[in-house]
Parts: C-alpha cells; sequence; structure tokens
C-alpha cells in the first residue's frame, strides 16, 4: 500500500504570471492499493470528480506506464481532499503529482524530475504549480523545450491568508479572458515588479511587496469574473497585509501577511467578499517547504 501526500500551491503571485509559485500547508492524500481492476472511493472537496478511469491522477499513472514502458497494475484508490477545486490553489496539480508517485511506488522506478515535467506537461503545461506541489517551496521557473526553475527561501514569518469563494472558477475560463497580445508598456510594468517581487523576498525588504504584486497581464481582466475583487483586496490592506493578489487562476484571493495578522487579514477579506454576496472561507497557511511525500507501505 501507498501513501500519497501533496501540497496546494499558489501560483503567479501578482506580476509574476506563469512564473512564480509557492506551495501551501494544506494537502490531498492518497491511498493507493493494487487490486484487480480501478476503484476510486473519496472524501472532503471534489466530490464531483470522477471516481473511475477518467479521474485524472488514474489517468496519469497509465500514462506513465505507457511512457516508461510499464504494464499496468490496477489499484484501489482512496482520496483524502482538502484543498477546494478550481479555486486557484493547484487541486489538480496534486492528482498529477500523485499518479506520478504512485507510478513510482507500484514499479518501483525513480523518475527524474524532467521525466516527471515530460508527462504531467500533456495534463497541465504550466510548472508554476507543478513544480511546488513537487518540491515545496517558493519556486520561480522558466520553460522552453525544458523548464528551468530555481527554489528560494520564503520567509518563515509571512503566511498566505486566503479568502476562498463557494464558487469554482475553471483555469479554462479564466485564460479565455485574457488577452492574446500585450503592450510593451505593460510587459515592461510586469518585468519590474516581478524582479521587485524577487529582490523584496530575497532582501526581506517586505514593505515593497505591495507594489511587486501589482500586475497588467492577467489581474486586470480575471478580476472581472469575480465580485468585489476591488473590495477583498483593498480590505486586506487595510487589515496589514504586505500583498494581495489573486491565487492562480482564482476565485479564490491571497495574501501575503506576517503569520500574527493572517487570521484577522482572512477574516476581513471574507467579510468583504460578503458585501457583493459573496460567501467565502478564511484559510490561513504556511509555506510548505518539502513538497510531495511517498510512504510505501506493505503492498501486496
Amino acid at each position: 500500500m501507498l501513501y500519497i501526500r501533496v501540497p496546494a500551491s499558489t501560483s503567479n503571485l501578482g506580476a509574476g504570471f506563469d512564473t512564480f509559485g509557492l506551495a501551501l500547508s494544506l494537502y490531498n492524500e492518497f491511498t493507493v492499493e493494487v487490486a484487480e481492476c480501478y476503484t476510486v472511493t473519496m472524501e472532503g472537496e471534489g466530490k464531483n470528480l470522477p471516481r473511475d478511469e477518467r479521474n485524472l491522477f488514474i489517468r496519469v499513472y497509465k500514462r506513465a506506464c505507457q511512457v516508461f514502458g510499464y504494464k499496468e497494475m490496477p489499484f484501489k484508490l482512496h482520496q483524502k481532499n482538502s484543498i477546494p477545486t478550481a479555486r486557484g490553489l493547484g487541486s489538480s496539480s496534486t492528482a498529477i503529482v500523485g499518479g506520478l508517485l504512485a507510478f513510482e511506488g507500484i514499479h518501483g522506478k525513480k523518475l527524474s524530475l524532467e521525466e516527471k515535467l515530460a508527462v504531467a506537461f500533456e495534463f497541465e503545461p504550466h510548472p508554476d504549480n507543478l513544480l511546488p506541489a513537487l518540491v515545496g517551496g517558493f519556486v520561480v521557473c522558466a520553460v522552453d523545450e525544458k523548464v528551468y526553475f530555481v527554489k528560494l527561501d520564503f520567509p518563515q514569518e509571512v503566511h498566505v491568508a486566503l479568502a476562498v469563494p463557494d464558487f469554482e472558477l475553471s483555469t479554462e475560463e479564466a485564460r479565455a479572458v485574457l488577452k492574446r497580445e500585450v503592450d510593451l508598456k505593460d510587459a515592461i510594468f510586469n518585468i519590474q515588479r516581478a524582479s521587485l517581487f524577487i529582490a523584496s523576498v530575497v532582501t526581506r525588504n517586505l514593505h515593497l511587496l505591495k507594489e511587486a504584486t501589482k500586475d497588467k497581464l492577467h489581474q486586470p481582466y480575471r478580476s472581472k469574473l469575480i465580485p468585489g475583487f476591488e473590495d477583498v483586496i483593498q480590505t486586506a490592506y487595510e487589515f496589514g497585509a504586505y500583498a494581495a493578489f489573486l491565487s492562480g487562476a482564482g476565485p479564490s484571493i491571497a495574501s501575503l501577511c506576517h503569520k500574527d495578522r493572517a487570521k484577522e487579514v482572512a477574516e476581513g477579506m471574507c467579510k468583504a467578499f460578503s458585501k457583493h454576496s459573496v460567501t467565502a472561507k478564511p484559510l490561513v497557511l504556511a509555506v510548505e517547504p518539502y513538497g510531495s511525500t511517498l510512504t510505501s507501505m506493505t503492498l501486496e
């Protein structure tokens, strides 16, 4: 039997569109036991997820078997989902990473990071959620024919306060509203602030994060899909957040704050949402430094 745990993540962090990712201390857990056929049981979030071979975890496992030349070994899968689906918290990345770890555990084949990403990209071609789920921490990444990334230390005293609305927003829908071409001045604006974000984190000049998370490439367009977006952002700052931004593709809104203020910030953001008839759940999460884990118990 295998036990797999994969963390949530928030991506973009304002100006770092498709570039920045941060692993969070909220997890989806998967138990895998080899069986005669594939079956899926589930608890927690994502009750509408497929419970057959259409399940993303199983699809990734099956694809890994094809790519690396191994015969499938069907299994019983139990998912304990703590990460809300389609909320900008990397829930799909946990299933993709989980399926790859299941392949490693079942077949005793250790995959390189490059091999994992080659399969993962067939299902989600963006590393800013995948890499934090795999390796943890704060990741800065770039993609050409291969993936380049650096994992940087993140201030331990900074926690992530979240307001998670009670409605879903798919990545496809959130990408559909984006411009395909951007003005040079907007590109420069984001390059400046993404660079400032990294400098702020590395030097611990956290007062610069408010400016460093401003964005002109995705948030102005996606924010229109989220009632009360500007009020929620403003409220986060009023309660003492260092920075506030859309978590991934949304609709969750995240803020970086000192851990002592995080609960108050999260609750304040949710109250701001309620003024726009949106019910939201507050979450306070630390940065997850280690990423996914695979524990092998007796496997029959």
